[in-house]
């Protein structure tokens, strides 16, 4: 599956995020375009991040694991950048947010530079990918969006929702995208979504639905893509030993809960 060529960057791991607080429950990340975003917007996905638990709830979520479509496996710790991919023969130990790591194929380590940090690229590309399409509810504010109030519409399985319009400044690989996400306005969960890969196309691509949103830790995350496809292994997780970022040897996840 090829969908990491089409979906843009979102996450700016390098910028400490703003924290939930009393008054502000949901603040927008430094960068977010205030002054250009909807009023409405904004109000409809701080309720959506309530439905999903809360800010808090996400901010103090730590390690986040799965399977993209049931192939790809990422671990990903929120607090260091820290992050395990395993596809195929390929393993990688890599921080996202200073680009180090090792990596290793067939279970041999990689040695030669050129070759490693192609391996390393690689896996901080799939995460980039396959996180937004794990979590993209929760960065509906974040640093370089633009959000917008795009009416009212019925999603394909016919649930009424608020459509919300994203569009992005100067940030990620693919600033040019936008994306259509469909609030439902009964659950205030995200339900279906469509991907334009530049903004002025006529076209939208239909990126199917989100289901099967499930409680992990303290935040909601949906598994179902559509069509019997969706995300396999969802589990969150306070703590993880540091082996799990630092040995490729295998290891069951599920020993850890």
């Amino acid at each position: 599956m090829r969908l990491h060529n089409l979906i843009r960057v979102l996450f700016i791991v390098l910028i400490p995020p703003l924290t939930a607080t009393a008054d502000s429950p949901n603040p927008p990340q430094a960068g977010f375009n205030l002054a250009g975003s909807d009023e409405q917007a904004m109000v409809i996905a701080d309720a959506t991040m309530a439905a999903m638990g809360g800010r808090a709830a996400w901010d103090n979520t730590r390690h986040i694991t799965w399977r993209f479509f049931g192939n790809r496996l990422h671990v990903w710790d929120k607090f260091t950048g820290d992050h395990r991919f395993e596809f195929k023969d390929l393993t990688v130990l890599s921080n996202l947010n200073d680009g180090t790591g090792h990596a290793w194929r067939d279970g041999v380590e990689i040695t030669d530079p050129a070759e490693l940090a192609e391996a390393i690229s690689s896996a901080k590309g799939a995460w980039i990918n396959d996180s937004y399409w794990l979590v993209m509810p929760y960065k509906l504010k974040d640093s370089g969006v633009t959000l917008k109030y795009a009416g009212v519409q019925e999603d394909p399985s016919g649930n009424r929702c608020d459509v919300l319009q994203l569009t992005f400044q100067e940030v990620g690989r693919t600033p040019d995208n936008k994306y259509h996400v469909f609030v439902d306005q009964g659950s205030q969960l995200v339900s279906h979504w469509l991907f334009w890969r530049n903004f002025d196309d006529a076209d939208a691509r239909d990126l199917g639905p989100w289901t099967d949103w499930q409680r992990h830790g303290d935040i909601l995350l949906a598994s179902g893509r559509g069509k019997g496809r969706g995300h396999t292994g969802i589990a969150v997780f306070d703590k993880l030993p540091a082996s799990v970022y630092r040995d490729p040897a295998a290891f069951d996840l599920s020993s850890f809960r």
